[in-house]
């Protein structure tokens, strides 16, 4: 084999070295903005959840104030009392509701990062494995040249 030959294989090997360091970046690439769209969607969960807490703290307030206004009055407030009070139940059953959803969207998004950090620890272990292949395949082909290369100067 001449060396033109050779040169062109050490050119390939290295073309695919950077061809799999390039995908390597890419997956990494791609991890982290799928990391980051994760964190910001559980920000802005969070932010919504915070918000609609605020309001109904607030609400919650404003309810304990009319109802002690309501307490002061007679009779003619019982009606509006009564209108109060379903206010206060509804208000409490979309709280209970979503905090049921925060808690289930928490859990999905950890369900989902969890299979995500595994397909990404499997596909490390691919790529590990695929370099320990092309490595070894590398190494016997060298063997191989080397052992052509003696028997062509024995022959000369």
């Amino acid at each position: 084999m001449n060396k033109g030959n050779m040169s062109c294989s050490g050119r390939l090997l290295m073309e695919e070295k950077y061809e799999d360091e390039e995908i390597s970046r890419l997956a990494i690439s791609e991890f982290q903005s799928r990391e980051e769209e994760i964190e910001r969607k559980k920000r802005e969960v969070k932010e919504k959840v915070e918000l609609l807490l605020g309001r109904a703290e607030e609400e919650a307030k404003r309810l304990k104030q009319i109802w002690e206004e309501l307490q002061e009055l007679t009779d003619p407030a019982r009606k509006e009392a009564a209108t109060i009070r379903k206010k206060i139940d509804l208000a409490n059953r979309e709280l209970k509701a979503l905090g049921q959803s925060c808690q289930k969207k928490e859990k999905e998004y950890k369900d989902t990062l969890e299979a995500f950090n595994e397909k990404n620890r499997e596909k490390a272990q691919l790529v590990t494995t695929l370099m320990e292949l092309l490595t070894e395949s590398e190494k016997l082909r060298m063997t191989k040249l080397e052992e052509l290369s003696k028997n062509m100067e024995s022959l000369q």
